[in-house]
């Protein structure tokens, strides 16, 4: 897809909502995704909480001390996530454009990226 668009548009565009693609697995998402626990109902859904918005009834919104504990945990887990991502991206074959008919060698690339960066941090 050509220009900027919205990470949770291309995941309904790429996983349509109403099929098993994450049935048996949790995703963890950021709150770009919002909405995405009523599209995916099958799938267990982990979003961050959000601070609630200020209003005439609440002037100072604030989490409560186990919900900012939990988004702690959720973004120390991302972070490891999005650092191996970054770290893949580091050869560049998953850079590019891959202009193969294959479809399975373009798992070769997301598979050998996996492996040398996991060898590079161990």
């Amino acid at each position: 897809m050509a220009g900027s668009v919205h990470d949770y548009t291309l995941m309904k565009d790429v996983f349509t909502p109403g099929s098993a693609w994450f049935e048996k697995v949790g995703l963890w998402l950021d709150l770009g995704f919002l909405g995405a626990d009523k599209d995916y109902q099958s799938t267990q859904i982990y979003l961050p909480h959000k601070k609630p918005r200020k209003s005439k009834k609440n002037p100072n919104p604030t989490l409560t001390p186990e919900q900012k504990k939990q988004n702690r945990k959720q973004a120390a887990t991302r972070v490891i996530v999005e650092h191996a991502i970054g770290g893949m991206k580091f050869f560049h074959c998953l850079m590019h454009r891959i202009r193969n008919h294959l479809g399975h060698f373009v798992d070769y690339f997301f598979s050998l990226s996996a492996g040398l960066w996991n060898y590079k941090i161990c």
